[in-house]
């Protein structure tokens, strides 16, 4: 029987640029993982049911807000169903 593997947690905190307002937000990620895949995801301390990993960018939508995190790039990109968008960077804290 193969050991279990250890849960994690990285933490991002990320300012986005939100256009046209020009204002900025600041969002934190919390991605729970182990040594082979993502198991759960928060966005500002909220829950996010669905989300799809391709390599080290993550997607995923919080109530009307479609949003792409780049964990090896540190950016965050994101869309109000078009009519606002976000980007900004991302670092990750504990490190």
């Amino acid at each position: 029987m193969a050991p279990p593997l250890l849960a994690a947690t990285a933490r991002y905190r990320c300012e986005a640029v939100y256009l046209p307002a020009r204002s900025t937000w600041v969002r934190s990620v919390e991605i729970d993982h182990d040594a082979r895949r993502v198991l759960a995801l928060r966005v500002d301390g909220v829950p996010v049911y669905s989300f799809a990993v391709d390599g080290t960018t993550i997607r995923t939508a919080l109530d009307n807000e479609r949003i792409t995190l780049d964990t090896a790039g540190g950016q965050w990109q994101s869309d109000f169903r078009g009519l606002a968008q976000a980007q900004g960077r991302c670092e990750r804290e504990g490190c």
